[in-house]
Formats: structure tokens, C-alpha cells, sequence
């Protein structure tokens, strides 16, 4: 019988080591901008096609690589960054495990020029599938230009698998702004389809987080510094004011490479607990510089896992960080002594007693009468005092009597006989401004209002999306809405749904867009805060199916736009509120699953009174 075990062929174990590290195009972007960091580039250009899926180009200004090195780059755990076991646990590279190029060529092909400064001439390399195509001396400049074209065109069952264009460029934005936070002193060009769609130049830190997420992020964010034996901890939050329900930006990075990491973000949770709702998420860039060998990134072959020796401690740290800085930077509210318009205090001179402050009065004064005493000789027109008066009195009674929300609760006997049945038991009544309670055959109903509202405003939506009869209202001043890179990449996919909705907005340029008309049904609402809370919801979502990013954009803006708890409604307001709510397909409960309806039948009743 022969033997059963057998050593994989390259080809396919790169294939399986694909499915690990390259998972889709935004994949590839990461390894690839990592090796030119790793290569010191100071210049980084990435071009894309079709959203990755047929073109991926990044050209650095790296040192570049030999014939020989550029042929080991992409042999199976070649690297140059490790040279013994020790040499794992002080990295602080990027790459290091040498998968990243192999896996790579073994599902696409791949062109590959490299000169290093000293050279004169470069090297070509073309990899097919893990089969070396070509290889031989070229004319090239310094650094490195890896084409990567046809992403797994001999894997057709991850082919498959890739979402659409418009969610495979969000994960390419999502990926290339995370390295570029970490690398503000690196200049950073995004080409895409052949336009440039994002030039970021060297710069500092917070200018570079303005670069990505817009010029409004400058006046939102507070600096942290902290550093310890155990590490540094710098980078920045946003002021609690600008907390959101929504997608916010948080972001960690430790030795410059991102890392998610929940325990941490418990921490800076913590710190703002007693500064915003309990729905509400800070956002924030935080950067953790600690010994190499106190962390293990070797968890996770994205390495976007990290363990820390000092998990505790830096937690400890973390928080206190964050709170020191929101109070140093005033970001909890206190009273403010140096205003311009404040009152001067006098300087107490205890040798110098203050004179009593003296009031000029006329005794002879009388509002009442049509002219004044004798002692002022002035004549002034009469107003009638006493007929503005008349009456107050028994009007005021009137009104006392019926301060009880209309309802009076006992009437004489007999006075109730020729009222209408409507005005003796009201429909619907109000309860502290969140419910309304109307009376069942089984029982007591009790509607949340603001549910009530969502639910109502969602289907409402859901329709005007579906059959594109949204009513625009021309603004009078535009507002201008800043998005972040991320953000802007993901606009593209929702634009018909809000232009079916009323929206209308206008590409300014830099990721900036002008909001010309909104939705006839807004009123007084923040239109720009509305759309990038539902960009936000479609991020989140990350589905690719049409339906659900359209019941999350009509979720998100029925939740901005719904009657808020403590509103007072009228009776039509409430009837109209539940009429509509019962022409509902779904009136129980609201699209994100939370209850609007509860009855409290006659047994629980009578039980409670027992």
C-alpha cells in the first residue's frame, strides 16, 4: 500500500497561504505599501483599476533590490528583517514573515522593476500564478514599481467571493488611510482609473489627520501626551461635543502599525463616561510606543492583534491620559471668569468701608393716574390702564380651574348627558412626553412616541427611495459637508438613494461636497450631520445587497428626524401619529428591532389592584 503523506507543491501551499494574507485587492494594497515603508520610501504612489480587481500599482522611491534579491522576495519565508528566533520578539518592521510577495504572484500576475541607487541598470521580473515568466536587466529609476493585475483569475472560487466595486474601494480607503495616520512624514499619491483622487504631502501629525478627514477635524481635536517607563502615549481625541451615534473615526496604533484592540477602547470609554450619552462614541488617534519586546504582533497573519506584557498598567495609563487631557483642554464645562464682557470685580481694600448705595424715588408716583404729581409739572398720554386690567382676575380663575391637560376627572351628576361621547373619554392621552396611552378592547395600550415616529418615517422613506418621488427644498445658504477619504469613497454607492430621498449636493473638490437642496419633510435639521450619519450607517452595514443599504439609509435618517422624547403632542397630533403607525406592514416594532407597541390587558389591571 502506498504511503498517504506528501509534501504540497509551492505552488499550492502559496495558494493556501493566499487565503490567510491576501483576502481581497485592499490586501494587497497593505503588503505592498508595507514593503515600501520598510524599503524607506519617502514618495508612495498607488494607482487602481475597477477597484483592484483587474489593476494595482504602487512605485516607491525605496532603495530598491538587486536581480538576486528581487528574485529570493518571492520564495516562501524570505525576508530580510529576521536572521534568528531572537530577532521576533524586537521587530519593527513592517512585513517579516515572507508571505506577503509569494502569495501575492500565486494568484495574479505580477511585473516587477527594481533598481537600487547604486546600480545602473534595473531588474524586470513577470510572475504568472506562482510561475516566473521573464526576468532580465532593464533601464529603471530608483526604487521599486510592483504591478499587480487579475487578482485570483486562477482561484475563481475567491474571485467569487469579492464584493462590489463601490465596497472593494471602501476597504482599499480604509486600509490606505491607516497607514498613511502612521506616516505623516511620508508623501502619499492615490491614482484611481487614472485620475488622482488624493495627494497627501509630508507634513506634521495633526495636519495630517486634517489631510484625511477633513478641515472641520482641526477645531475637534484635543492632544494626549503621556510618557512612562512602561511606554509613550500620544496622539489625539475629539472634544465630547463632537461624539456621535454613528460611525465615529478610532483608531490605534502601536510602533506604527494599527492594531484593534477592545480592551484599550475600554479605556478611553471610561474617561469619556461622564461627558457624553451612553449611545454616543469619541472618536480618536492614539499611538503607543513601547520596547518591541514587550509586545507580540506574531498572533495574527494580518497582525492587526497585539499582545501587550504591560496590558493592565497601560490600561491604567491609558485612561488617566485621557482624562487629564480633556479637563486640561477644557473640555468639561466650567464657568469662565475672563470674558470680555464680564463684570469688573473691585480689588477688596479692607482700610476703605463701601457707602450705602443710595435710590432716587419719586413717593409722589402712580402708574394708574393719567398725569403725574404736581412736583414734575409733565403732562404724559393716558393708556387706560384700568380697561387693560378689567377682567384679569376672572380670567385668571378660568384658568386655574382647567390646568389639568383639559381632563376634568369628576364631573357633577347629571352634566355629562348632552356631551359627546369623544369629550367625556378623550382617544388618546400623553404620558410624561414619551407615550401615549389609548384605551383597547383587551386593555391599556401604551405607543412609544418616538418609536412610533421611526417606524412611520422609515416606510415613508423606504418608499420615496424605492420609487424615487422625494421632494427637494432648495436651501437659501449651502451647507458645505467635509468628508473624510473614507467617506468620500463610500458616497458614490448611496448618491441615487439620496437624490431619490431630496437630497441634492455638488462636488466641490477635496472630498468636499456643497448640500444645495434636502428632503421638503426636514425641518430645522443639520443636513450635513444627517448625510454622514447615513454614510456612516452604509459603512457599517458593508452589504453589497441594494435593498439593505437603502432600509439602512432610511433607518438612519428616520432616527435623526423622528419626534424626540419630551415634545408635547396635541390630540390630532396623537391620533395622526396612530393612525399611520397601524397602516404599518410592521407597527410592533421599529426596523432595528425595538418593541413600540405593549398592551396591558383588564387581568393584569384588575391583579394590580388587588
Amino acid at each position: 500500500m502506498p504511503d498517504i503523506i506528501h509534501l504540497l507543491p509551492d505552488s499550492i501551499a502559496n495558494q493556501i497561504a493566499a487565503g490567510e494574507v491576501i483576502q481581497r485587492p485592499a490586501s494587497v494594497v497593505k503588503e505592498l505599501i508595507e514593503n515600501s515603508l520598510d524599503a524607506g520610501a519617502t514618495h508612495i504612489t498607488l494607482s487602481v483599476k475597477d477597484a483592484g480587481r483587474t489593476f494595482i500599482q504602487v512605485i516607491d522611491d525605496g532603495k530598491g533590490m538587486s536581480a538576486t534579491d528581487l528574485r529570493m522576495a518571492f520564495e516562501r519565508h524570505a525576508t530580510s528583517k529576521i536572521k534568528n528566533a531572537d530577532d521576533l520578539f524586537s521587530l519593527t518592521t513592517m512585513g517579516f514573515r515572507g508571505e506577503a510577495l509569494p502569495s501575492i504572484a500565486a494568484i495574479s500576475h505580477i511585473e516587477v522593476k527594481s533598481r537600487r541607487e547604486e546600480d545602473e541598470l534595473g531588474s524586470l521580473l513577470v510572475i504568472s500564478g506562482s510561475t516566473v515568466e521573464k526576468q532580465e536587466m532593464i533601464a529603471a529609476g530608483t526604487g521599486t514599481s510592483i504591478t499587480v493585475k487579475n487578482i485570483f483569475f486562477n482561484v475563481p472560487a475567491r474571485r467569487k467571493f469579492l464584493k462590489s466595486n463601490e465596497t472593494e474601494r471602501r476597504n482599499i480607503f480604509t486600509e490606505f488611510e491607516r497607514i498613511v495616520l502612521v506616516n505623516p512624514e511620508v508623501e502619499f499619491t492615490l491614482i484611481e482609473n487614472g485620475i488622482e483622487t488624493l495627494h497627501l504631502p509630508k507634513t506634521g501629525l495633526r495636519q495630517r489627520i486634517v489631510q484625511i478627514e477633513g478641515k472641520n477635524t482641526n477645531q475637534q481635536l484635543i492632544e494626549i501626551n503621556e510618557e512612562t517607563t512602561l511606554g509613550k502615549i500620544h496622539g489625539y481625541v475629539t472634544r465630547p461635543e463632537f461624539a456621535r451615534k454613528g460611525k465615529v473615526n478610532q483608531f490605534f496604533f502601536v510602533n506604527n502599525r494599527y492594531i484593534r484592540h477592545p480592551y484599550f477602547h475600554r479605556a478611553v470609554a471610561m474617561a469619556f463616561e461622564p461627558l457624553i450619552g451612553a449611545s454616543e462614541k469619541p472618536g480618536y488617534y492614539i499611538y503607543f510606543e513601547v520596547n518591541p519586546d514587550t509586545i507580540d504582533v506574531n498572533i495574527h497573519p494580518t497582525k492587526t492583534e497585539v499582545k501587550f506584557e504591560n496590558e493592565q498598567a497601560l490600561w491604567q495609563i491609558l485612561m488617566v491620559t485621557v482624562k487629564e487631557s480633556l479637563g486640561k483642554f477644557n473640555a468639561i464645562p466650567t464657568i469662565d471668569f475672563d470674558r470680555d464682557d464680564a463684570p469688573e470685580i473691585p480689588i477688596y481694600n479692607p482700610s476703605h468701608s463701601p457707602s450705602m448705595p443710595k435710590v432716587n424715588i419719586d413717593p409722589a408716583y402712580n402708574p394708574f393716574h393719567n398725569h403725574r404729581s404736581e412736583t414734575s409739572k409733565q403732562s404724559v398720554p393716558a393708556f387706560g390702564w384700568e380697561q387693560l386690567y378689567k377682567g384679569f382676575e376672572k380670567e385668571k380663575e378660568l384658568h386655574l380651574e382647567g390646568e389639568s391637560d383639559n381632563v376634568t376627572l369628576f364631573r357633577p351628576a347629571g352634566s355629562d348627558r348632552n356631551l359627546p361621547e369623544t369629550e367625556l373619554f378623550p382617544e388618546h392621552y400623553q404620558y410624561k412626553q414619551k407615550y401615549i396611552l389609548t384605551s383597547v378592547k383587551s386593555g391599556l395600550m401604551i405607543i412609544d412616541q418616538h418609536r412610533a415616529h421611526v417606524r412611520i418615517l422609515f416606510d415613508k422613506y423606504l418608499e420615496q427611495i424605492k420609487s424615487k418621488k422625494g421632494v427637494s427644498q432648495r436651501v437659501l445658504f449651502p451647507e458645505i459637508l467635509d468628508l473624510s477619504a473614507s467617506e468620500a469613497a463610500a458616497l458614490p454607492s448611496i448618491m441615487d438613494d439620496l437624490e431619490a430621498l431630496g437630497f441634492e449636493l455638488s462636488d466641490l473638490g477635496n472630498n468636499s461636497f456643497a448640500v444645495q437642496a434636502v428632503p421638503s419633510e426636514i425641518e430645522n435639521a443639520d443636513s450635513a450631520m444627517l448625510i454622514r450619519s447615513m454614510i456612516g450607517k452604509s459603512m457599517e452595514t458593508g452589504s453589497d445587497v441594494k435593498s439593505e443599504i437603502r432600509e439602512s439609509i432610511a433607518l438612519s435618517l428616520a432616527l435623526m428626524t423622528a419626534i424626540p422624547y419630551g415634545n408635547t403632542l396635541t390630540s390630532e397630533e396623537m391620533l395622526l401619529i396612530v393612525s399611520q403607525l397601524f397602516a404599518s406592514p410592521l407597527p410592533t416594532y421599529t426596523p432595528d428591532g425595538q418593541t413600540v407597541v405593549s398592551v396591558i390587558t383588564d387581568a393584569e389591571l384588575e391583579k394590580k389592584m388587588q
